[in-house]
């Protein structure tokens, strides 16, 4: 009896010190997402692309897949859901030009959410939805 009780305990630590490994996760996913859009709005254009292969004026698609193909190690990729919101800043005024208000000095907001999976053993598994934004000013 005792053996289980301390098995329990063991690996619900270790699969504490799991969620948190993947808190941070997502919480510098959102950031590395926000980042990857403010250098990539509406403004971008020859300059980046002589520095990167990538898209220059980031879509909700190439934030989504670039936050998707981050690579930290334990994370499934197809738990993550990533949504960028573009708007105008500050708050309550509207967008210069067309939507997704992708132009310099609107905002730029990546909100990215991970289906924890709890697995303890002799415990029920459970799944924890864990979220984090970041919002930045778009640059260029």
């Amino acid at each position: 009896m005792s053996t289980i009780i301390m098995l329990i305990f063991i690996f619900g630590v270790m699969e504490t010190g799991f969620a948190l490994y993947s808190y941070h996760f997502i919480s510098e996913a959102a950031r590395e997402g926000t980042r990857y859009a403010i250098v990539r709005g509406s403004t971008a254009g020859a300059a980046c692309a002589s520095y990167s292969s990538s898209a220059c004026k980031a879509s909700t698609t190439d934030v989504t897949n670039y936050v998707k193909n981050l690579g930290f190690p334990g994370i499934n990729p197809s738990d993550l859901t990533v949504n960028p919101v573009w708007s105008a800043y500050p708050k309550g005024t509207s967008c210069p030009g067309t939507p997704p208000c992708n132009s310099p000095g609107n905002q730029i907001a990546v909100t990215v959410q991970y289906n924890f999976h709890l697995n303890v053993p002799f415990i029920p598994p459970k799944t924890y939805a864990l979220s984090s934004t970041a919002a930045m000013v778009i640059q260029q």
